[in-house]
């Protein structure tokens, strides 16, 4: 497992669906409960830090615990004016998954109202939204319009997914083949699941992003052909400041 550093780009710059989402997280209100839902990700995972054994084993990000996979490669995504890490990006097999952990209320959720302020946001921008039923519940495909290499006008695409847990809140935002094609997402959603989420007991207001880091000891993942190496750094996909 290659593990490399981006660069986040300026927020005027950036042209991705996800910034649709991250303006939703800014804005969004609370939501009704959702006491099934967590009890049913409780067992399907991503988890919270409490419900795993040990925290051997796993690429530690501080607020995401990631189990490695031989040919999946990790980018931080680091806000070049105050240098804080704000995503991580998991890269397999020609797809890729971006990964943000925010605060949540203790027994609330915020996926029902995000998607909808994603869906006006996309709409907003001359895009189009399907919601859509998936392994993890309601999703979203965004397409907005997008230059093609060839001068064309097309679109790019992006999968939305988010998941509820104690206190927290998940999101994924798929790209590349794994956006379109169930199949070709299988090992990326295989890994989102196996993710652990570690909240912390510091009160924070909700929508706060969970703070990433650099993991301390590359060490600790459970061989060496899996283990992440330190490559070049690499500019992962655009994304707006948050909070």
């Amino acid at each position: 497992m290659v593990f490399g550093r981006g660069r986040k780009a300026k927020q005027e710059q950036s042209t991705e669906p996800v910034e649709a989402a991250d303006a939703a997280i800014d804005g969004a209100g609370t939501p009704a409960g959702n006491d099934a839902k967590t009890a049913g990700r409780a067992a399907t995972g991503p988890f919270d830090v409490s419900e795993i054994e040990s925290q051997d084993g796993y690429v530690d990000l501080g607020a995401l615990l990631i189990a490695p996979r031989e040919g999946l490669q990790l980018r931080l995504e680091v806000e070049e004016a105050s240098q804080r890490v704000v995503a991580v990006t998991m890269d397999l097999e020609g797809s890729s998954l971006q990964l943000q952990a925010f605060a949540a209320p203790r027994s609330e959720g915020l996926w029902d109202e995000i998607r909808e302020q994603i869906g006006q946001s996309v709409g907003s921008q001359g895009g189009q939204i399907e919601e859509v039923e998936g392994s993890f519940g309601t999703e979203l495909v965004a397409k907005l319009p997008a230059g093609a290499a060839d001068g064309s006008q097309g679109y790019r695409v992006a999968r939305f997914i988010g998941v509820d847990g104690p206190r927290w809140f998940l999101r994924g935002v798929f790209g590349g083949e794994a956006a379109l094609d169930r199949d070709a997402a299988a090992g990326l959603e295989g890994l989102f699941r196996q993710i652990v989420v570690v909240r912390g007991e510091n009160p924070m207001p909700p929508r706060d992003l969970l703070q990433l880091r650099l993991p301390k000891d590359t060490a600790a993942a459970p061989s060496p052909q899996a283990a992440p190496e330190f490559g070049q750094p690499e500019r992962g996909p655009e994304i707006t400041q948050i909070g």
